[in-house]
C-alpha cells in the first residue's frame, strides 16, 4: 500500500510561516490528485488545498491568498507553504492522495484514497 509521510508542522506566532511537505512511497499505485486537509479542535476535517498532476490548484476560501500548494510528480510529493498564519489555522494537517492502479490484463482500474498520519500546526496569538 501507499504510505504518505508529512513533515514541517510546528509552533509559530501569528503572522509567521510554515512549510509542510508530504511524500508518497511504496505500492504499485499511480498518484493522481494530491492535497491537504486539516482538522481543527472539535471540528470536522476540512479541505485546505488540492493540486492535480497537471498543476491545477484549488484553495479553500479561508486560506486563499495566504497558502500555496505545489507538487513534484517525479518524487510523488506535495507541499504546502502557509504564510501569514492565524490562530484559526491551528489544526492537524493531513496529506491526501488520490491513486489508481491497473489490476488486470483487461485494463480494469482500481481507485483508492490514501492519508498521512497528520502533522500538528499551532499558531499562537
Amino acid at each position: 500500500q501507499v504510505q504518505l509521510t508529512e513533515s514541517g508542522g510546528g509552533l509559530v506566532q501569528t503572522g509567521g510561516s510554515l512549510s509542510l511537505s508530504c511524500a508518497a512511497s511504496g505500492g504499485r499505485f499511480t498518484i493522481n490528485t494530491m492535497g491537504w486537509f486539516r482538522q481543527r479542535p472539535g471540528k470536522q476535517r476540512e479541505l485546505v488545498a488540492t493540486i492535480t498532476t497537471d498543476g491545477i490548484v484549488m484553495y479553500a476560501d479561508s486560506v486563499k491568498g495566504r497558502f500555496t500548494i505545489a507538487r513534484d510528480n517525479a518524487r510523488n510529493a506535495v507541499f504546502l507553504q502557509a504564510n501569514n498564519l492565524k490562530p484559526e489555522d491551528t489544526a492537524v494537517y493531513y496529506c491526501n492522495a488520490q491513486a489508481s492502479r491497473v489490476v488486470n490484463v483487461e485494463g480494469a482500474t482500481v481507485r483508492r484514497e490514501f492519508w498521512g498520519q497528520g502533522t500538528q500546526v499551532t499558531v499562537s496569538s
